[in-house]
């Protein structure tokens, strides 16, 4: 069963490049005290993901910040090297945080999981966009299969 508004955000680990190279990051040094923007896309690089949703968040991130958010960040089922290549080739800068969920371990624990198979691309995550307050989910916006409305930057400014 897939998480819900209401629910505290499950405990675990995403990797993000840095300067010295790729780090973890806990679920608690994401969400502890703070308001977050988390978006999940099915894979870096892919049409509508490259296209319009990380673009979404990027050119709406001021407007997002204005309203609240303290962190907008990407999770994919992609490693973090092709998750930070992604993030240059889009220009996220400090924008958009980009986190890798490189086996798909955190798209399982929330119950959002996507086979992707028929497409060569495996277990994926679904899309979705989730606001999360302390650790709390607030608003929670899962994509029917094939769609690319309620996880858009501009719902969720719509949510703030």
């Amino acid at each position: 069963m897939s998480i819900q508004a209401g629910n505290k955000m499950p405990d675990g680990v995403f990797k993000t490049m840095t300067a010295e190279g790729p780090k973890e990051v806990t679920t608690d040094s994401l969400f502890k005290g703070k308001k977050v923007l988390l978006f999940s896309v099915p894979g870096a690089f892919t049409p509508t993901c490259s296209g319009k949703h990380l673009p979404g968040y990027v050119n709406n991130a001021a407007s997002l910040k204005a309203k609240g958010i303290d962190t907008i960040a990407c999770m994919a089922v992609n490693d973090v090297f092709v998750m930070n290549a992604w993030g240059q080739s889009a220009n996220v800068g400090d924008k958009v945080l980009m986190l890798s969920d490189g086996n798909g371990d955190y798209v399982k624990l929330l119950g959002l999981e996507l086979d992707a198979r028929a497409h060569g691309m495996g277990s994926r995550g679904q899309r979705f966009s989730l606001i999360v307050d302390n650790g709390v989910i607030t608003q929670l916006n899962v994509e029917p299969p094939g769609k690319f409305d309620v996880s858009s930057a501009e719902c969720a400014l719509g949510q703030l």
